[in-house]
């Protein structure tokens, strides 16, 4: 097998070393760069299956490095290291393509499985398939999974429509696959081939929103040093999609439909106003004609998004999707986790099709990734799966407390020892996947287990 080889890019010598030693060893090639120009111009001479980058650094910042690496190659997976507290930074370059991000401080062990994770993903998609994503279609990981015929009369309704210029406003429940379903839109349209770009109006502040959407020229503000392209110049040609809606801001939302009715931006301290052709799709998980009640939303807005109106049904109403799209997550998790694909019994099956899944798609892909992990490629019981109740109480720990304390007091403290016991003995001692399927550090493994072996040796 060809080894791997990763770029590195940190300002910072003692953790330049620490990052090379921990990939070296399990291993990876490794060159690394202390700046983010000299990161660009290695990465435009060499080939580096993933790129890790500290996101402050002197000069050249991680969100630059991960932008001059996706207009190089988008499928290339960047990796970026930030401080806790700027977990909003995260995200922000989680949407600019970033394909995982690192909260320091962080164990050998966690920078070990990120790198393996991602590196895993970009082998299974291949870099023609990335490529493609890149304009917004839809890869492997991307697609649509349904057998519903409700759903699937709405797709080809859906392929009928896309080649028109016209708004679309997708109206559905968080985790329901509202961007999928705006990526199809885009895939089928005449525009595939050019950019799909998004923007989640909740997660951008909304100081920065303006700037974001429309741009910016040199100067226009404190901390403006370049011109900078907005998403509506970025999705030239292609589509932009307006994520959360609802969310922006009342007088933003009177600069956006001046935009949509002139096809024209103004960038922020710009003199010239600047022509874009771009397709609109915007989605929402709220009830805008309340919003428009309540004065927190444009009714003229809504009339120019709402074009082509399209709703998507909640998991709990197509429940034959239940367990088909449980065993397309089965399938997926088990390969990237590299263990055996369990089954689901018959009880399984009868409670995932019975849940309410308020978090819909995503909700049960994140129930049937633990319970992969939990069963060790073995048949998939009940008491791997952890559903909420609608009062946000995790029913099956819950129930197993009940029944132990009918037997004796149970403290939190024991009902915590039982579980990463039982844990590690599901995983065959492996501390790394029980941190995993824990959501703790490797870390925190260790030190409650010496806690334990001090406590057993107090009492002997």
């Amino acid at each position: 097998m060809k080894t791997k080889t990763i770029l590195i890019v940190d300002d910072e010598p003692s953790m330049r070393l620490a990052l090379s030693e921990s990939l070296e060893s399990c291993g990876y090639k490794v060159e690394t760069s202390e700046s983010g120009e000299d990161a660009l111009a290695k990465f435009q001479k060499g080939k580096f299956e993933v790129v890790i980058t500290d996101m402050r650094m002197p000069g050249m910042g991680g969100m630059e490095v991960l932008r001059g690496i996706k207009k190089v190659s988008s499928h290339t997976p960047v990796v970026v290291i930030t401080a806790y507290g700027t977990v909003n930074t995260a995200v922000e370059a989680m949407k600019e393509g970033a394909s995982d991000f690192i909260m320091k401080p962080f164990s050998v062990d966690h920078l070990e499985s990120i790198v393996k994770k991602v590196v895993a993903e970009k082998d299974r998609k291949g870099e023609k398939g990335s490529e493609h994503d890149s304009k917004g279609c839809l890869s492997q990981e991307k697609t649509i999974i349904t057998k519903d015929e409700t759903m699937l009369s709405l797709l080809e309704l859906l392929k009928g429509v896309s080649k028109s210029k016209s708004s679309i406003l997708i109206q559905g429940e968080s985790g329901t696959g509202k961007e999928l379903v705006a990526r199809y839109i885009h895939c089928h349209s005449n525009r595939t081939n050019m950019p799909f770009v998004g923007v989640n109006c909740a997660a951008i502040p909304g100081n920065l929103l303006e700037s974001e959407m429309f741009g910016h020229e040199k100067g226009a503000f404190t901390g403006a040093s370049q011109r900078r392209l907005g998403k509506f110049e970025q999705a030239a040609g292609g589509t932009l999609l307006l994520d959360e809606i609802s969310e922006m801001d009342i007088q933003l939302q009177a600069k956006l439909l001046r935009v949509i009715q002139e096809s024209e931006v103004d960038r922020l301290g710009g003199g010239t106003p600047v022509p874009v052709d771009v397709r609109i799709i915007a989605t929402t998980n709220t009830e805008l004609k309340k919003c428009i009640e309540e004065k927190k939303f444009r009714e003229d807005l809504y009339y120019r998004l709402n074009v082509i109106p399209v709703k998507i049904h909640p998991l709990r109403e197509r429940k034959g999707d239940i367990v088909f799209l449980s065993e397309y997550f089965l399938e997926k998790y088990s390969q990237l986790s590299g263990i055996a694909r369990p089954t689901l019994s018959k009880e399984v099956a009868g409670m995932l099709e019975n849940h309410r899944w308020p978090g819909n798609v995503r909700e049960l892909e994140n129930v049937i990734e633990r319970a992969v992990l939990l069963s060790c490629g073995q048949m998939i019981r009940p008491e791997h799966l952890y559903l909420e109740s609608e009062s946000g109480i995790n029913r099956q720990p819950v129930e197993e407390a009940l029944e132990l304390s009918a037997l004796k007091e149970v403290t939190l403290k024991d009902l915590e020892k039982r579980f990463i016991l039982e844990t590690l003995d599901k995983v065959e001692g492996n501390r790394t996947r029980a941190a995993e399927i824990l959501d703790v550090s490797v870390r925190t493994i260790r030190n409650k287990l010496n806690g334990y072996k001090k406590e057993a040796g107090a009492s002997a």
